[in-house]
């Protein structure tokens, strides 16, 4: 331990260390500082909810009334615990986009169990978002709307669009969301050789009944840690050496309580996302499967900002990039920012790159 600490500082703040080790094993949730922006729910069906951090959340907040007419609806991926979005008093997006003037709705997908197993790519895209963006229209009282997709959501954004033809979505920005998996340096080689060996076996995983592929939410932890071993581990290493700082302990709690305590996947999701991204690699292609039917990029016609993290390993530049070919969207930008996957959303570069570079685009883009 003692390689971890000066000898003088420890000597200094041991009470302070013991103190703050003491609480974060066992009360950690007493140090978490995410979740603090306030919303209201405007529609919960029991599992999915939406969220909305307008004129209620603004009033509370003592920021000014929405500036732009056009609401943003936040579209996450799944699996993902939602304090990433408003992660920290300093470093939450939601707040960000809500001082710049934006009205901001969240879809927060909730907690699947084992009974939503027999969700599918085709359940969320067609039933779940048509019904949630009906309910942003009915409460913002606005037919347009801007989309806001991370990872899976963006693909998710784009497909409802592909599927419905809804004009009144003007604006979509999706953030390291992967279209050309095969391109994602050794992880795409990966799945190119798994499907070339499944192809050969003719083994047709969408055949699988989706309560097999359902994966809960301490596996999707496990799995998302194991992306970045050594960063995980360099966080506790970091931890150890800083635990007489109370505010680093705090924000260590924080991004805790957002790692480890990911959602479950429900397996009919997982199992359409991986052959659509990952062994077919069908998006690179221009397209999405749905069901029985397909859904194609080139029926997207919303402006369109697409943003890639120069060091994400589970989406890098070439497997987003390929998006620029294959909308059907007019205009169309695509800007590489600072961060891995997670840090291209929340990281400590996002509000001077990837957060400035959306709310100037959507701004531009979002008057009557």
């Amino acid at each position: 331990m003692l390689s971890f600490f000066p000898s003088a500082r420890l000597g200094r703040n041991l009470g302070a260390a013991v103190s703050n080790m003491g609480q974060r094993v066992l009360r950690p949730e007493s140090m978490v500082r995410a979740g603090e922006t306030p919303y209201d729910v405007v529609h919960d069906d029991g599992l999915v909810r939406l969220r909305h951090y307008g004129r209620q959340g603004n009033a509370r907040q003592g920021t000014a009334p929405a500036r732009y007419p056009v609401p943003l609806v936040i579209v996450p991926p799944l699996a993902i615990n939602m304090l990433i979005y408003d992660w920290f008093p300093d470093r939450s997006l939601v707040k960000f986009l809500l001082l710049q003037g934006f009205e901001v709705y969240l879809i927060d997908w909730g907690r699947p169990r084992r009974r939503h197993a027999h969700y599918t790519l085709h359940t969320y895209v067609t039933e779940l978002m048509p019904q949630l963006l009906d309910r942003v229209r009915g409460h913002s009282g606005r037919h347009t709307l801007s989309l806001h997709g991370w990872s899976m959501g963006g693909g998710l954004a784009l497909c409802y669009q592909a599927w419905s033809g809804d004009t009144g979505i003007r604006n979509i920005v999706t953030v390291g969301t992967a279209v050309d998996g095969h391109a994602n340096g050794q992880i795409g080689r990966q799945y190119a050789a798994a499907n070339r060996v499944l192809q050969a076996l003719r083994l047709d995983l969408r055949k699988l009944p989706p309560a097999l592929a359902y994966a809960p939410g301490w596996v999707n932890t496990i799995a998302f840690k194991l992306s970045d071993p050594l960063g995980s581990a360099r966080g506790y290493l970091d931890l150890l050496r800083h635990l007489d700082d109370r505010d680093f302990v705090s924000r260590h709690a924080t991004q805790g309580a957002f790692m480890d305590h990911l959602e479950a996947y429900p397996g009919g999701v997982i199992r359409d996302w991986m052959y659509s991204i990952w062994l077919e690699n069908e998006a690179a292609r221009g397209y999405f499967s749905l069901g029985e039917g397909r859904v194609y990029l080139r029926d997207v016609s919303a402006n369109l900002l697409a943003l890639a993290g120069d060091r994400d390993t589970l989406a890098n530049v070439h497997c987003c990039r390929p998006i620029m070919e294959l909308v059907g969207s007019e205009d169309k930008t695509f800007r590489v920012c600072q961060g891995g996957h997670t840090g291209i959303l929340s990281g400590s570069q996002a509000p001077g790159e990837a957060w400035r570079i959306t709310a100037q685009w959507l701004a531009e883009r979002s008057e009557a």
